[in-house]
């Protein structure tokens, strides 16, 4: 069970303990991603890379190499609420690498020539997406459904915005976000909890600041649709609506429905549209949450010729779902491989980090390992039927098409 408590200066801590792991693994979450960006859109995402470029007694090249040294990794990512820096280490290193991790967070230069080099980066960053169409359009997707709100904002931001982000931005920015009521640190794996906290009072506890509360600027309501043509082999289909935050009761509900339309080899979506009528490759559901709301989606990767058959038989099979319900048999086969799935992903100590971190973060509170599977096991054939009954509304759905020819979403989307 893990184990919780505070800094002194309010920076939480979430940690377990995993007596079997010659390693452990350490993540600083900062409540600071894409929703939190009313201007400057991308500065979470380039802060994330400019905390790697140097400190006031650490270079760019020092960084790596002060953890690599030690046999560590360490990595960053950011996402639409909360932006991560992390270390896999061999236990007996975790205090060096926490050094530089914390090095990194309060001490950054932010050196104006490295962050124009940086900037050159990301733009590449951005093309590197842009010619992935499956990529793309996820980040497309997002932005169609929730148009004109927080969650509608790209992580990476656009080639004109990242240009425009100042130094002065910058540091406006991390001083706002990255205070000690923003922070959560999680650790996994093999450690001494007495010797970690005083580690971390040392390395954190003089953080100061407070965190401006989060403003979220809801959707228009109003789904939007999109074709995008390029020149590529491949139409790409996204189709996507409203989900459920985190916090939701039917959290379970819609994860479980997910995985029956279109979570695996035995779906669905997979069965009839690639098995059955062999008109894609990839085909699949997926339902992503976050604080305040979450989408539902369904993708599909498919020969030009075949998007409008594809298209009907994905509508198809979420209309069937609705209309008939789903036999005791198939639910109990989807939720023991959800329920396999969360287990298999808390067998690795940097899996229990992210998800202890993220969850402590984003939603104030533990979820443990019993709760979740609870949770799927409490879900009946009326509440999938319920949930099927909602999701088969395609006019509530956006519509995105990525291909070599223009398409119109709305008609994929039988409207």
């Amino acid at each position: 069970m893990p184990n919780q408590y505070t800094l002194s200066n309010g920076i939480t801590v979430i940690t377990e303990r995993l007596a079997h792991s010659p390693s452990v693994t350490v993540g600083i979450w900062v409540r600071a991603g894409s929703v939190d960006e009313e201007k400057n859109a991308g500065v979470s995402h380039f802060i994330e890379h400019m905390l790697f470029k140097g400190t006031n007694t650490r270079g760019w090249r020092q960084i790596s190499e002060d953890i690599e040294k030690l046999g560590g990794q360490i990595n960053a990512f950011t996402g639409k609420e909360a932006t991560c820096y992390y270390v896999k280490t061999l236990s007996e290193h975790l205090p060096d690498c926490l050094a530089v991790l914390a090095d990194m967070l309060t001490d950054s230069v932010f050196d104006e020539a490295e962050m124009e080099k940086e900037k050159g980066v990301i733009l590449e960053e951005i093309k590197m997406i842009e010619d992935v169409p499956d990529d793309w359009g996820h980040d497309l997707i997002t932005e169609a459904i929730f148009r004109g709100g927080s969650l509608e904002r790209r992580i990476i931001g656009t080639r004109e915005s990242v240009l425009g982000i100042s130094r002065r931005d910058a540091l406006d920015y991390l001083a706002a976000r990255y205070t000690p009521d923003g922070i959560v640190v999680s650790v996994c794996g093999l450690f001494e909890e007495d010797a970690l906290r005083a580690v971390l009072e040392k390395f954190l506890g003089g953080l100061r600041g407070r965190q401006a509360p989060r403003v979220f600027r809801p959707d228009l309501g109003v789904p939007d649709r999109d074709s995008l043509v390029r020149d590529i082999e491949q139409t790409h289909l996204f189709f996507g609506t409203k989900g459920v935050r985190y916090e939701d009761d039917d959290l379970y509900v819609f994860d479980l429905y997910a995985s029956l339309l279109g979570g695996g080899m035995s779906s669905r979506l997979f069965t009839a549209v690639r098995e059955e009528k062999g008109l894609a490759y990839a085909v699949y559901a997926a339902q992503s949450s976050f604080t305040d709301d979450g989408q539902f989606e369904i993708y599909a990767g498919v020969a030009d010729e075949k998007a409008e058959a594809a298209a009907a038989a994905i509508r198809e099979e979420v209309a069937r779902l609705a209309e008939d319900s789903v036999s005791e048999e198939e639910l109990a086969r989807v939720r023991e491989q959800y329920k396999s799935a969360t287990i298999f992903r808390r067998e690795s100590g940097s899996s229990r980090m992210f998800s202890n971190g993220r969850n402590l973060l984003l939603t104030g509170r533990y979820f443990s390992e019993e709760e979740i599977l609870a949770g799927a096991d409490a879900v009946g054939p009326a509440d999938i039927r319920r949930i099927a009954e909602r999701l088969a509304d395609f006019s509530a759905y956006a519509g995105v098409v990525i291909g070599p020819r223009a398409v119109n979403p709305a008609g994929l989307l039988g409207q």
